[in-house]
């Protein structure tokens, strides 16, 4: 009842409005001095004017407009109405006017004259157009009043970045005094932006002014509200910030801020990713759309780090069903909780299966009939694999099998699986067990409908088990912060990047590709763990010592990301490439695997390195090393520390 009575108000606003601009425009006309049967006109034109008038309103979905959400989107709603009913008025007072012309009688009447049609569409715009911008004024007010609390110890804050991200950073803060936020202006690099007023606090000069600003204003911390920043911004922003003595702090990307709306309460400290020594790359979300939408997805996996984000991302994008399979139960629990929270009308389902079940696996195929398979279960850590070869094989060679095999048999349309850098002239157990595992779906791919592909990432900033978490630990603890070689050096990606990529993948594999993302430079591990020491507020060598241990068994100083065999070409994307290697005759790829097999069954660590090395010729079992491996896809001139992932990859398309 509450619903029709608040309905019934709205319209009766709206024909008040729309009767008192006609009758404005006839007082306007005459200047209140009606002549002679004018006022019988205003009443016989008075109905069907107000009738095509909101009949128009409701045709260009003005009414259906919330008021107290009134936007500049919706005033072209009302300009449109009002146009329109112009037009058929002003075409009415012409054709009422040959009709009088003709003799025929009565037609006079329903004659409006022009000045009194125009000044009525004036007067009826503003009339609709004000009353719903005072309900929006009148409810932001209260809205602010009622999160509105004592806040004494609201912190001065100088807002980096006039931009559009900015300016509705400034807009939630001015109704979110709940906060504690009291911004006291803007910085911004764009000379032409200083001395302007943003939503009404004054551009007060460029990043180089910050201390001098923040001494001048009482700012106790910075907020960086550029929404597409480079980590080569932030690390100067933040370097200028630890030399004023103000905090630092970063609102979400710009992939964060959709439809002009930004969260503030995800503002947070800057952080690792933040500082990533290149630009992010930016994926084709249209196209990512297109295989993930209205379809069935089924990610193994799912409680990881990458496999848990790419349930984020696919969630977002409107699946008809959701397959989580995951051997660990407290992963797969914690992970199901936040997508139903997230996404409560998604239809999402929870597999607790070992990927090496081949049974349990062709099970949840034949329920769920899954149209799309992102493969991201398995074991990664190098050095538990240098001490457990023979759980590599079972899970990173015979699962993806397992899993291929069924994708291939239940008629999956793609089949994506994650591997890594690693797989690359491997020296590692995990990276050649990868390499095994792209083979086995490359070689699949030529008699299969299923379109396999792989993905190779570099390392995973943030992902559990990776340098940074193990590292935040040590700096936690007082450190020592260890690293085994000064001269380590990794490609380095984000999460939202890893996961985008795989979806990516799905949509422009056309079967038995290697895809490999354009990572920029390799990034020393010492910088990074440099880097890390600064954000926590410490010093190096005075509150955290940085501890070299040598290289342990498997690892590389320097990774690749493809070799000069496997013909690196781009992708529709510039920093997507894909490389693709003449595939290994299935029967000798069959044989090696099932060799592998009864290897790891029996416990026989050196044979399955032995039989590794058989299947993956470039595999070079290293134990500790510190000399990097030979120059597949660099000139001997340049050392390969040195190179970007373009570098390295513009060698293999030479080679």
């Amino acid at each position: 009842m509450l619903r029709i009575f608040n309905r019934t108000v709205l319209l009766a606003i709206d024909l008040v409005v729309l009767t008192c601009a006609l009758l404005l425009a006839f007082v306007l006309r005459f200047e209140a001095a009606f002549p002679q049967g004018m006022w019988t006109r205003f009443i016989v034109v008075l109905p069907y004017v107000v009738a095509l008038q909101y009949a128009l309103m409701v045709v260009f979905g003005v009414t259906r407009v919330a008021w107290r959400y009134f936007s500049l989107a919706d005033l072209g709603r009302v300009i449109g109405a009002t146009a329109m009913g112009t037009i058929v008025l002003a075409l009415s007072r012409l054709v009422a006017g040959e009709l009088l012309a003709a003799n025929h009688s009565g037609a006079g009447v329903a004659l409006i004259p022009y000045g009194i049609i125009l000044s009525d569409a004036i007067l009826m715009f503003l009339g609709i157009t004000g009353a719903r911008v005072l309900r929006r004024i009148l409810a932001e007010r209260s809205e602010s009043a009622r999160r509105a609390a004592p806040r004494a110890d609201a912190r001065p804050t100088i807002l980096i970045g006039a931009g559009r991200a900015g300016a509705l950073v400034a807009k939630e803060i001015a109704g979110r005094p709940d906060l504690g936020i009291r911004p006291v202006g803007f910085l911004d690099d764009d000379a032409l932006k200083v001395g302007t007023v943003v939503y009404g606090l004054p551009v007060l000069g460029t990043t180089g002014d910050l201390a001098r600003v923040c001494e001048e204003r009482g700012a106790r911390q910075a907020l960086v509200t550029m929404a597409s920043a480079s980590g080569t911004a932030i690390r100067k922003i933040k370097a200028l910030c630890d030399a004023a003595g103000v905090g630092a702090k970063i609102i979400p990307g710009v992939f964060e801020i959709v439809g002009g709306q930004v969260n503030l309460s995800r503002i947070r400290d800057v952080a690792i990713e933040d500082l990533l020594r290149r630009e992010p790359v930016q994926l084709d979300l249209a196209s990512i759309s297109g295989i993930v939408e209205d379809r069935v997805v089924l990610v193994t996996g799912a409680g990881g780090s990458i496999g848990s984000e790419i349930c984020r991302q696919v969630s977002t994008f409107g699946p008809a069903k959701l397959v989580l399979v995951e051997q660990a139960e407290n992963p797969l629990f914690f992970v199901e909780r936040e997508l139903r929270a997230t996404h409560s009308d998604l239809d999402l389902v929870p597999c607790i299966a070992d990927i090496c079940d081949a049974d349990r696996i062709d099970a949840i195929f034949a329920e769920h009939k899954p149209d799309v398979v992102f493969h991201a279960a398995a074991h990664k850590h190098v050095p538990l694999m240098e001490a457990n070869p023979c759980e590599a094989v079972k899970n990173n060679v015979l699962g993806t099998r397992v899993l291929a095999d069924t994708a291939d048999r239940r008629g999956v349309g793609e089949f994506v699986m994650i591997s890594t850098d690693k797989a690359v002239n491997p020296t590692s157990v995990m990276g050649v067990s990868k390499r095994a595992a792209e083979i086995y779906i490359q070689s699949l791919s030529q008699k299969s409908k299923t379109r396999f592909v792989a993905v190779r990432f570099g390392n995973v900033l943030g992902s559990a088990g990776s340098v940074v978490p193990i590292f935040r630990e040590q700096i936690a603890q007082g450190g020592p912060v260890t690293i085994t070689h000064p001269e380590m050096r990794r490609y380095f990606m984000t999460i939202p990047e890893a996961t985008q990529l795989v979806l990516e993948a799905a949509s422009i594999g056309r079967g038995g590709e290697i895809f490999i993302l354009d990572m920029g430079e390799p990034v020393k591990v010492v910088d990074l763990a440099r880097d890390l020491i600064a954000l926590s507020g410490l010093r190096e060598g005075e509150d955290i010592d940085i501890v070299f241990t040598g290289l342990r068994p498997g690892e590389k100083l320097f990774e690749e990301l493809s070799t000069a065999e496997e013909q690196a070409d781009k992708t529709r994307n510039p920093k997507v490439f894909t490389g693709r290697i003449k595939p290994h005759a299935m029967d000798e790829v069959l044989a090696g695997i099932a060799r592998l097999r009864d290897a790891a069954e029996a416990g026989d660590a050196t044979q399955v390195r032995r039989l590794f090395a058989s299947l993956v010729p470039e595999y070079r079992p290293s134990s500790a090393s510190s000399s990097p491996p030979p120059a597949v896809t660099t000139s001997s001139s340049v050392p390969r520390a040195s190179q970007s992932s373009t570098a390295l990859l513009s060698k293999a398309q030479e080679a």
